[in-house]
């Protein structure tokens, strides 16, 4: 540490929405030298408020002079209590939430925890709007009524809601919104051109990794060599998803829509794609 770094809160705080692509917009902002953020998520104003802020400072790490510190913790936008207990220690704060089409973004989650073996292959169960309305995977993506907590603290200039669909179309011009946001000077680096985690990738199957859990102390450190790697490739397999029908997304479609709306009215943003055709 120089004598120009020293502990600090965040100048900004990435909040949200899990499976919206928020890690890749980390990634992208840690490639500058005009920004330092740690790797983890600190979760610190949704679930680990009562540690005190100076394990939070801890957390963060020092920063030097004329660098941005900033941490993303996506529980922010979804814990009730985030959004007054970061006005009342970080009013200035820069806030910045991206966004995914709720419906995907539900499905997104879900699949999430069936490959971890969180949940069941009953996808109604988990994503029917009639059984399901109280659960994460719905709730989550309330936008509407969990932005509101935060239109009501802070001004609307500190805030920036990003859609997670102009990645695909703009990865430059996603950054560079942010980068004008935070107040950046000068070019952030190239954002991130692969995904941070794909659903697509293969895996080892959860039955095959139960069995060799108590191996991990011994196989980890050599997960990468040439043979791990080969034996790996026998046995992962892409993971097989339960068809997300165009019943059930339109049902969804209908519980988001007065969310989209609250969302649109508090941000001024324009979320039209959301309500094109769904692949």
């Amino acid at each position: 540490m120089t004598m120009t770094d020293k502990r600090r809160l965040p100048d900004f705080i990435i909040a949200g929405a899990a499976k919206s692509a928020t890690t890749w917009l980390q990634n992208s902002l840690q490639q500058s030298p005009s920004i330092r953020m740690p790797d983890h998520e600190p979760h610190f104003f949704s679930r680990r408020y009562d540690e005190g802020l100076e394990a939070y400072l801890d957390e963060l790490g020092p920063a030097p002079e004329g660098v941005l510190l900033g941490e993303k913790s996506n529980s922010y936008l979804t814990q009730p209590e985030a959004a007054a207990r970061i006005q009342t220690h970080v009013p200035d704060v820069r806030l910045v939430f991206q966004l995914r089409d709720p419906v995907a973004r539900a499905y997104s989650d879900y699949c999430m925890l069936l490959r971890r073996g969180e949940v069941d292959a009953d996808i109604a169960r988990h994503l029917d709007p009639e059984r399901a309305a109280a659960g994460r995977f719905l709730s989550d993506g309330c936008y509407g009524e969990h932005l509101a907590r935060f239109y009501a603290l802070f001004p609307a200039e500190q805030i920036l809601v990003l859609r997670y669909e102009d990645i695909l179309r703009d990865p430059q011009g996603q950054v560079a919104r942010l980068a004008s946001h935070l107040g950046l000077k000068g070019d952030l680096a190239p954002p991130l051109q692969e995904r941070v985690k794909d659903a697509k990738a293969t895996a080892v199957p959860r039955q095959l990794r139960r069995i060799l859990a108590p191996l991990r102390p011994v196989l980890d450190p050599i997960r990468h060599t040439a043979p791990i790697a080969g034996l790996r490739g026998l046995v992962a397999r892409q993971h097989r998803y339960p068809v997300f029908d165009p019943k059930l997304k339109a049902q969804l479609s209908a519980f988001f829509a007065p969310q989209v709306e609250r969302l649109s009215a508090l941000s001024g943003e324009n979320f039209d794609i959301w309500q094109q055709p769904r692949q």
